[in-house]
């Protein structure tokens, strides 16, 4: 039985008293626990008499013939091994593998089981579907990301049977929005329970196994603002988020204080140092007070809310409160168009979103969001094809969500493939997958309310996720 505090393998289970043989004589102790208290992670701690390169092979005893492999220490004497992809309360069975001077030995073959799931991680998602022949391959092989808000933070990824598959904790604050990346990490926006619902005060980025590869905190390097809403890494690996800009303003003009606060969003581009490269404000390219409401808006003037890249590298960000979608030039902080009500694309008014989350450009180069959908009480899914020569966006295409999951705040929707979209209903605690008619193939309920879902094709978290 696998405890919180690593143990002897000799001392937990005596038969195996001369178990630490084999490796070539090389092995000298074995121990075998949780890795960062986390059920789902193994650790195997292996020491052995003489440098030597050292990896582990395990399996479930269901199925021998499904070999995994551990993390890999290269030399040292001591060797940490992470064994991840483990399911809860299932045997599994493994060996340490060591290799020094071209030679390869094995060890005996050790047993252990997993644990339960502690209580507060059990139940946590449900899925139904009602015709499962009509899951493609991809998504049935496929994990969603997810997040908890609160504090502990959690990031979640989860299978399509509901089965949490991968988590890692943060304690002391929540994890406020995530992001997995095409580096296979994860980055995310971290909170304490005071601040806002998608707002925070910290970066923090990991792989797969749980490492820290980047922590921000504001107040250390050009991280001096109240961050919120999305974090993302451009070609560069740098790190690109939106922040609050509050300024102080005389609004006297309008009625309000001379010395009052507009609350104004930007983007804001640090390197891995946490030194800033690029930074970027709405002030910068529009006045308040060509809103004729800005008293009533001031607090929270535009609110912008996803930011992503086009396929030029500039930018796409969302503003909430404006209806908008902006294309920002990435160098110049020009904006390029607006796509939305009272926008500079021409587009006729039934097709005009209602709100929007996730915006970004889908497989087929189109730019898809999730619209909530506030004006008709009714959320969906827009893609729109853009023709900056002619300055106008077309509808691609439409999906009108059931009413009874309509969303009016965060959300989120991506593409499976052609004709199938994972669609998150932050508000119903619920993630569905649909078709291009709207109809609900397969049903995720959650017992939080993720701010958005992400889809990760198995290849992408493979060794350390396998089904």
């Amino acid at each position: 039985m696998v405890t919180h505090k690593k143990i002897m393998i000799v001392a937990a289970l005596g038969i195996m008293l001369s178990g630490c043989s084999g490796g070539g004589g090389l092995i000298r102790e074995i121990g075998i626990g949780l890795h960062a208290n986390n059920e789902l992670k193994i650790e195997v701690d292996v020491t052995t008499n003489a440098e030597a390169k050292v990896f582990a092979e395990y399996w479930p005893d269901s199925n021998a013939a499904q070999k995994y492999v551990s993390s890999v220490s290269n030399s040292g004497l001591y060797h940490a091994l992470v064994l991840g992809n483990i399911l809860p309360l299932t045997g599994y069975s493994f060996r340490v593998i060591t290799e020094k001077g071209g030679v390869r030995s094995e060890s005996k073959i050790y047993p252990f089981r997993s644990r339960a799931l502690p209580m507060w991680l059990q139940d946590q998602f449900k899925y139904s579907c009602t015709r499962p022949e009509l899951l493609p391959d991809t998504f049935k092989e496929g994990f969603m990301l997810m997040n908890k808000r609160e504090a502990p933070g959690l990031l979640y990824i989860v299978d399509v049977r509901g089965r949490l598959r991968w988590y890692h904790m943060v304690d002391g604050t929540g994890v406020k929005v995530a992001h997995f990346t095409a580096d296979r990490t994860i980055i995310s926006i971290l909170g304490k329970s005071d601040e806002p619902t998608s707002y925070g005060s910290e970066i923090l980025e990991i792989n797969l196994s749980g490492d820290t590869l980047l922590h921000f905190k504001k107040g250390q390097g050009d991280l001096r603002y109240t961050i919120h809403h999305e974090v993302i890494k451009n070609k560069s690996g740098n790190v690109v988020t939106i922040y609050e800009d509050p300024r102080i303003m005389d609004l006297s003009r309008v009625g309000g204080g001379k010395a009052d606060t507009v609350n104004g969003d930007g983007i804001l581009v640090l390197d891995r140092n946490g030194k800033k490269v690029w930074q970027w404000s709405v002030f910068d390219v529009s006045d308040p007070f060509a809103d004729p409401e800005l008293l009533k808006h001031k607090k929270d003037w535009m609110h912008a809310n996803s930011l992503s890249f086009d396929t030029d590298s500039n930018y796409l960000l969302s503003f909430y409160n404006l209806g908008q979608v902006w294309k920002v030039d990435a160098h110049s902080g020009r904006v390029m168009w607006k796509l939305g009500k009272g926008g500079t694309l021409h587009m006729p008014a039934t097709d005009i979103f209602s709100q929007s989350h996730a915006v970004h450009i889908d497989a087929s180069g189109s730019l898809m969001l999730f619209d909530n959908g506030v004006e008709r009480k009714q959320s969906g899914v827009f893609a729109y094809r853009i023709d900056t020569t002619a300055r106008s966006a077309t509808v691609d295409w439409h999906i009108k969500l059931p009413a009874e999951i309509y969303n009016d705040r965060m959300g989120s929707a991506y593409m499976i493939n052609d004709s199938l979209v994972l669609c998150c209903c932050s508000k119903r605690h619920i993630t569905v997958l649909v078709n291009k008619k709207g109809q609900i193939i397969w049903t995720l309920d959650t017992a939080i309310p993720p701010y958005r879902v992400e889809f990760i094709p198995a290849a992408q978290v493979r060794p350390y996720i396998l089904d």
